[in-house]
């Protein structure tokens, strides 16, 4: 750092001086140090750090000349972007284990619609966000792309805990917990969307369910309404087999990709969950269009859904991310560790190659490949300096991850989401040495039993 030129002239012996009580260093609010940067924009850097100011990244590798307000060592562990989970419900947390063990539409029509519309509420999707939040943040997510209910109220609970979060507000066609009518839920969302637009953490999104709940005039609309507001679409796609042929039966013949490029309704903007029964033809549109893919493996599992084109995508230029889908018998977590392991090894099986998708290719999909899902990559993903501050610390010291040969290896097929030690989102600490600094834990936890017992009465 150069000095002013009234400071050169000054007698050597006064800038030792200074130098000496650390003057000359420069001064910044959160300095990590020691650790293995998995920058995730180019090589590791052994023994380096980050150092942290005004919720940006100023360095990586080599920071000796700053000074922390805060100091964190990671010594001996892994220091890399915060994992971004693109495809989640969070506030279904509060569903957990509800119904597990059954394909998709027998889950959804007899276990969760009927749970949602006795039991979700405005207070339901606060406390099942803030418990979401300590979960997420205790497993190193610091963005998360929602689609549920009463979202001005996620969105709310996503800033109070300090993550960044893209909300979008579920359009259907049934009545659902927040708006009855079609009419109701366009109104609705019209004002979510402005109220949150522009704020620095949080990205309204149209969140219009599938291309079998919502009809052609309704994607229609919702498709005019989101180039008219300049906000995303998040949707489900391809999930299942009986999503193709619900899909057919009503259009056609068409399969769901083809479908809903067929009425315009793709685009840059778009992020589609699942695509687990793309064929090569609507990879091919999704590329062209720019349609980011939400890879949620363990749903996929859990749900007997079927096991995506992962590989495929991603070689027909399509951005994948991965996500943990909703914690209610769909996964039953939102740990992006766990699901970055099973995303690497069921494509293994998918492609019957264990080189088919490595270690690294899904940390890749739980950092960077999913702030490009998100259109979000300039400022995200990456440890590079001048993008915002979104720094995981993995402990590599355990018994479980020891002794360690690949960085990536050892965080993806040998840690979990435990491992993680400190998650910091936009420059904020929110857990450190495993205490999470901006949710009330134990409250959240006392409310979820609370809620176990309202939702079990419910169901009676």
């Amino acid at each position: 750092m150069k000095m002013p030129l009234a400071i050169r002239r000054w007698p050597f012996a006064v800038l030792f001086f200074f130098a000496s009580i650390g003057l000359a260093d420069q001064r910044v609010d959160i300095v990590i140090t020691g650790g293995t940067v998995v920058t995730m924009a180019g090589p590791n850097i052994d023994n380096g750090g980050v150092a942290i100011d005004k919720g940006k990244i100023v360095a990586v590798g080599d920071v000796s000349a700053y000074r922390g307000k805060e100091t964190i060592a990671a010594h001996g562990n892994a220091i890399v972007p915060g994992f971004i989970n693109t495809h989640t419900h969070a506030a279904m947390v509060l569903f957990r284990g509800i119904a597990d063990d059954r394909d998709l539409m027998d889950w959804l029509t007899h276990f969760i619609f009927p749970a949602e519309a006795k039991n979700v509420s405005p207070d339901f999707v606060k406390w099942g966000t803030r418990l979401a939040a300590a979960e997420m943040i205790q497993s190193g997510t610091t963005t998360f792309t929602d689609m549920y209910y009463f979202e001005s109220e996620v969105a709310d609970e996503a800033k109070r805990a300090g993550l960044r979060a893209v909300v979008g507000e579920t359009l259907i066609d049934f009545p659902a917990p927040d708006n009855k009518t079609w009419d109701a839920a366009f109104d609705y969302i019209r004002a979510f969307v402005k109220k949150w637009q522009g704020d620095p953490m949080i990205t309204p999104a149209l969140a219009p369910h599938s291309p079998y709940l919502v009809s052609r005039e309704h994607l229609q609309q919702t498709r005019k309404l989101a180039d008219e507001l300049h906000a995303p679409i998040l949707i489900h796609v391809s999930e299942t087999k009986n999503e193709l042929q619900q899909v057919a039966e009503k259009q056609n013949g068409m399969l769901p990709g083809i479908y809903l490029d067929s009425i315009g309704f793709l685009g840059h903007d778009v992020v589609a969950a699942h695509g687990v029964w793309l064929t090569a033809d609507e990879i091919r549109i999704f590329a062209q269009k720019g349609v980011g893919v939400a890879h949620c493996p363990e749903s996929n599992m859990m749900l007997a859904s079927g096991m995506a084109p992962v590989v495929d995508m991603r070689r027909g230029g399509v951005n994948v991310g991965l996500g943990t889908d909703g914690p209610a018998g769909s996964n039953n977590n939102l740990d992006m560790v766990e699901e970055m392991a099973s995303a690497a090894r069921l494509q293994k099986i998918a492609k019957m190659d264990p080189k088919a998708l490595s270690g690294r290719d899904v940390l890749e999909m739980a950092t960077i490949g999913g702030a490009r899902v998100l259109g979000m990559q300039d400022k995200i993903g990456t440890l590079e300096p001048g993008k915002r501050a979104d720094v995981v610390i993995v402990n590599l010291q355990q018994a479980k991850t020891q002794p360690v040969y690949s960085v990536e290896s050892a965080i993806v097929y040998a840690a979990s989401g435990s491992s993680v030690t400190t998650t910091i989102c936009d420059g904020k600490i929110l857990m450190r040495d495993r205490k999470v600094l901006t949710v009330d834990v134990p409250a959240a936890l006392a409310k979820a039993k609370q809620y176990r017992d309202q939702v079990l009465k419910s169901l009676r």
